[in-house]
Order: structure tokens, then C-alpha cells, then sequence
């Protein structure tokens, strides 16, 4: 039986197919922009000076400076450079780094985005920024921060590599996973979330074995979106504010945490959510959520280890007293001591186990 809930649909405007790309200049003109500062990282530099070129004379200027869990100071720097060329709007080209960027622009700003995804982190859908300063992430939900318009070229992604590939698609999946579970869960979130882990489940081993499969690729950005969607139509819970602070805390690569932290934080919650448990195991075909998970991420050839990301053994305490500070909802109760057992697992690469409550 189908109970009361609430869906939010959020008001964003989303171009999907291969050769999309070409409709950005439209799209900027249908936001309004006059002059468009477009963003990427230092890698895609070259990719965003051809995105510029094609935007002709809506091109304000260029800020190639994205880094990870977008630091307050790169997004100073990044203020300037709009003020500079006098930008009315900007235009993320790239992965989570470059998107978060953009939305700290908007936070501050206002200005209106252009969002063009070049992996499968599904920020692009979510009204959610992480900033770090001091190395401490703090997380902002705020309309503001939505971006107007996603282009989802299929294109864009055939080049990323089958290790990126994977370690993205988890991390993806991983929106999906605690949408499921999520206090505000609803039956419309909950039919995206499986169907986008489905999506990616099956994808990303079909691009392992053929990198320039363009069938898995498209399969696997469209899971993708709708991961995004899940990621910013309910609230998340234990695994994310886990990620959140290791990859503050430590300066760990993002996509390569979520891929990492996944199968132990869904240990953690299994017997309270054995509904969730239930259709993530059918959606990747697996009996068990967890290990199934675990296994994946193997088979994809994606680290599996906090220690192998750059994550020292004497920080396993710190992480464990951070991420159960700021009082946060999770469907099981959160223990100091039964999160450091994860953490640890997680730190040597071991298997998820279900880890059981304190007496």
C-alpha cells in the first residue's frame, strides 16, 4: 500500500543525447546570458577554450582553477575573474569539482548556470554545495544553487577512462542507495533510484571490457541523471557525511571515497532498512547489498582501500569523532565505536561486515 509522502520536484531543464553539446550556446541564450564565464578544471582547459570559441561573442572569459571539494579560496579567485569580465552567468564544463564551483559562484552571486557534466557525479541535479575551508567541508542546501540547465552530452563522456568510469558510477550509485532509505523517501524517488542503479550496475562492466561502448556509455549517464535526481530530492544520511569528512578532512579523492565507503556504510544500516537492502540486491543482481557492492568495485578494478587513497592510519579516530559530530539523521542510531570499526575496515581494504549495535 502506497502511504502519504512528499515529492519536490525540483526546477531544472535537461538536454540528453550525443551531440548535445552544440545547443549550448541556445541554452545560454534561453537563460538570458549575455557574457558567460565558462569553468572547468586545469586538465580540461583545452576543452574549455573550444567550448568558449563555440559560444562566440556570449564568451566572457575562461577560469580553469576547479579543484576538488571546491576550497573558499579557489572560489575567491574565481569571483574575481567574473567580476574582471564583467560575467552575467557561467557555464561548468566538467566533473563534481568544476560543478561545485559553479554553484558556489551561483550562491554568492546569484548568476545563472550552464551545467555540462563530463562524468557521472550527479551534483549537476542538486541544490547542494560542499565548500572546504580550513580543511573542514560544510554542506549548503539552497535553491540557489540548482543549476537552470543540465546538457548531458554522452559524447563528452566517451573519453573519460574505464577507471574513472568506475569509480564515478559508484559514487553515483551511492545517491541512489541512501535515497532509498532516506528519511523523506517517497515511492517516485525510490522507482529512480533503483532504476539508476540498475543502470549503472549494468554499464560500467560492459565499459570495463569495451571502453568506447556507446551503449553503456549512454546507459550509464542516463543512471547517472537519475541518481542526481535522487541525490537532490531527499536528504542523505551516514555514508555521505562519512565522504564528506574524509575527503575534507584528508584530501581524498571524491568519486575513489564513495566507491571505497559505500559497501561498509550500507553494512552499517542493513538491518534497519532490509526493504532498501532488498532492492539494491536486485538491482545489481546480488544476494547480498553490501558484498555485492564490494565485489563490484573489485571486478571493476577500483581501489577498495582508504589507505591506497591517501588516507593515514592515525586519522581512522579522528574521522570516526568528526562523523558523529553535528547531530544528522540515519535510519540506525550512530555509534562512535561501531563507526570506527567501519572506518577501519574501510582503511585496510577489508570486506563490509555487518557491524552490531552496542548492548
Amino acid at each position: 500500500m502506497i502511504g502519504s509522502f512528499t515529492f519536490e520536484n525540483l526546477p531544472c531543464r535537461v538536454v540528453f543525447g550525443s551531440g548535445t553539446l552544440a545547443s549550448a550556446k541556445a541554452e545560454v541564450e534561453r537563460l538570458g546570458g549575455k557574457r558567460a564565464l565558462v569553468l572547468t578544471t586545469p586538465q580540461q582547459e583545452a576543452q574549455g577554450e573550444s567550448l568558449g570559441a563555440a559560444l562566440g561573442p556570449l564568451h566572457a572569459g575562461l577560469f580553469s582553477g576547479a579543484t576538488m571539494h571546491t576550497p573558499v579560496e579557489v572560489t575567491e579567485r574565481a569571483l574575481a575573474a567574473m567580476k574582471a569580465c564583467e560575467a552575467d552567468c557561467v557555464v561548468s564544463l566538467g566533473g563534481g569539482s568544476t560543478t561545485g564551483l559553479g554553484k558556489a559562484l551561483a550562491l554568492r552571486t546569484g548568476v545563472n548556470q550552464l551545467c555540462i557534466p563530463t562524468t557521472y557525479a550527479g551534483s549537476e541535479m542538486t541544490p547542494i554545495v560542499g565548500q572546504t575551508e580550513n580543511g573542514l567541508k560544510t554542506t549548503v542546501r539552497d535553491a540557489a544553487v540548482l543549476p537552470e540547465t543540465v546538457i548531458y552530452d554522452v559524447d563528452l563522456t566517451l573519453t573519460l577512462p574505464a577507471a574513472l568510469a568506475a569509480t564515478s558510477g559508484i559514487n553515483a550509485i551511492a545517491h541512489a542507495v541512501e535515497a532509498l532509505y532516506a528519511r523523506d523517501t517517497n515511492p517516485v524517488t525510490s522507482l529512480m533510484a533503483e532504476e539508476g542503479i540498475r543502470a549503472l550496475a549494468r554499464a560500467l562492466p560492459a565499459i570495463a571490457a569495451r571502453s568506447d561502448d556507446r551503449e553503456a556509455r549512454t546507459e550509464a549517464l542516463y543512471g547517472a541523471w537519475l541518481c542526481g535526481v535522487c541525490l537532490g530530492t531527499v536528504g542523505m544520511a551516514l555514508h555521505h557525511k562519512l565522504c564528506h569528512t574524509l575527503g575534507g578532512t584528508f584530501d581524498l579523492p571524491h568519486a575513489e571515497t564513495h566507491t571505497i565507503v559505500l559497501p561498509h556504510a550500507l553494512a552499517y544500516n542493513a538491518p534497519a532498512v532490509p526493504d532498501a537492502m532488498a532492492r539494491i540486491s536486485r538491482a545489481i543482481g546480488a544476494a547480498d547489498a553490501s558484498q555485492g557492492l564490494f565485489e563490484l568495485a573489485k571486478r571493476l578494478g577500483a581501489k577498495v582501500a582508504l589507505r591506497d587513497v591517501g588516507m593515514p592510519e592515525s586519522g581512522i579516530d579522528r574521522a570516526a569523532d568528526l562523523a558523529v559530530t553535528n547531530a544528522y539523521w540515519n535510519p540506525r542510531p550512530l555509534e562512535r565505536n561501531a563507526i570506527r570499526d567501519l572506518i577501519a575496515r574501510a582503511w585496510a581494504g577489508e570486506p563490509p561486515s555487518a557491524i552490531k549495535a552496542a548492548a
